[in-house]
């Protein structure tokens, strides 16, 4: 995300993520799972994949109801055709849960009651301005039975000429 949006979600998350559960920065995540055994592979694919692309289009359309959670809804037909080719290139490796197009979102809130759920988004979503933005890259991290780590961080690199 571009840092003004990423420093706005993540000022949310701190405020409104139950503390003892917020392990990572704002985020949007096309996969929650992939095999150790593919890291290797996973790196080089998105090293090509950000090689000659630009940021990707996206776009924040509002709030999202994550039950007992919040989040900010977004948009990306170029994030999910990166997530389709990642999914082609894996098939086999994936969860089911990541089998699936991913609703692209950045969680503000999560496993709270439903009434501070709720009382989140009727507070947010008058102040949630829908806006165009474009992702500036592609990260991954692994969860190694304590905070996460990164793994790599991919900026694209290409220019409006070679988009997708």
């Amino acid at each position: 995300m571009p840092p003004d949006l990423f420093s706005w979600a993540n000022q949310l998350r701190t405020d409104h993520f139950p503390p003892e559960r917020n392990y990572l920065k704002a985020h949007v995540t096309l996969f929650h799972a992939l095999p150790p055994s593919c890291e290797a592979e996973l790196r080089d694919c998105l090293k090509s994949l950000v090689k000659d692309n630009p940021p990707v289009p996206g776009r924040l359309v509002g709030i999202m109801k994550l039950g007992k959670g919040t989040a900010l809804q977004l948009e990306s037909e170029g994030m999910i055709a990166i997530w389709r080719d990642l999914a082609d290139r894996f098939h086999g490796m994936l969860t089911p849960q990541d089998e699936h197009k991913p609703r692209l979102h950045v969680t503000v809130q999560n496993k709270v009651s439903i009434e501070a759920a709720k009382a989140l988004q009727a507070d947010l979503a008058p102040r949630v301005e829908p806006r165009d933005f474009a992702f500036t890259g592609l990260q991954y991290h692994a969860y190694r039975g304590g905070p996460w780590e990164e793994l790599g961080r991919f900026p694209f690199r290409g220019n409006a000429r070679n988009s997708r």
